[in-house]
């Protein structure tokens, strides 16, 4: 098992706290996300680990770890920035976003689980988010499952009902999986990479979301499936929910939501 960890993004959301570092560089009780995350990967028994770099690069120095560099990643998103590092895509693999932590056994789940595309989502998050964000409804996406697997994910503003469950930020591929995944992205590429128009749910498909190719998979026939956990997992996207993090780490209700070192 390998993983690649996206981390190119600039985390305009977070403010002051990006404006001199990359988002997975964020400083949380005492650890950076990334840390954080990589010490889970190897207690998970996870150590070929890959870290995609684009935002202010040269911030993201980590013992251990392949770098791979997103250079445009100012006009791409996730998908672009996963591929940069397309050459570590062999056998089975596990893609986590750069802004989140975890705890093991959310990782073990999907590393355990046995099926070719693995999506992790909470089944237990509203309480998290409602916490999490004044206006908690303006974040929400579909995550709709169907004779157990996935259907639909990543819509906005999508109903209540089709949002119960909520991706974590980590998805896990078999060999056969990702020799899915590389087939359906390089066959919409060749389509779409040179038009300026929305793919999807993204605004292009250079700016794909990791959901965009996901469900651009499920249309295409391959089936995805949850790997559903219950909390234990945080995510750190604005100013309002790091700094309310870091006020429940201080107040000692932090464990609600995750159990950290």
């Amino acid at each position: 098992m390998k993983a690649i960890i996206l981390a190119a993004g600039m985390g305009t959301r977070l403010g002051k706290y990006t404006e001199n570092l990359p988002k997975g560089m964020l400083n949380f009780n005492g650890k950076t996300l990334i840390e954080r995350q990589i010490e889970v990967l190897r207690q998970c028994g996870v150590n070929d680990i890959t870290v995609v770099k684009g935002y202010m690069p040269e911030k993201i120095q980590l013992s251990g770890v392949k770098y791979y560099e997103n250079k445009d990643f100012a006009n791409t998103n996730m998908v672009e920035t996963l591929f940069c590092a397309e050459e570590e895509m062999d056998g089975d693999i596990v893609v986590c976003y750069s802004d989140i932590i975890y705890e093991p056994r959310i990782l073990q789940e999907a590393i355990d689980s046995p099926v070719d595309i693995g999506v992790v989502a909470d089944t237990d998050y509203l309480e998290y988010w409602k916490t999490r964000l004044d206006n908690w409804q303006d974040d929400v996406e579909s995550f709709v499952i169907r004779d157990g697997k996935v259907i639909e994910l990543g819509e906005t503003h999508c109903t209540p009902d089709k949002a119960q469950v909520r991706i974590v930020g980590i998805v896990k591929y078999s060999h056969t999986g990702v020799e899915a995944l590389k087939k359906v992205y390089h066959e919409n590429k060749e389509k779409y990479y040179a038009k300026d128009e929305p793919w999807l749910r993204s605004k292009s498909f250079k700016k794909a979301y990791t959901t965009c190719m996901l469900q651009a998979m499920i249309n295409a026939g391959y089936r995805v499936d949850p790997v559903l956990v219950s909390r234990g997992w945080m995510e750190f996207d604005t100013v309002e929910d790091y700094e309310k993090a870091v006020q429940w780490n201080q107040e000692g209700t932090l464990k609600r939501f995750i159990d950290i070192n």
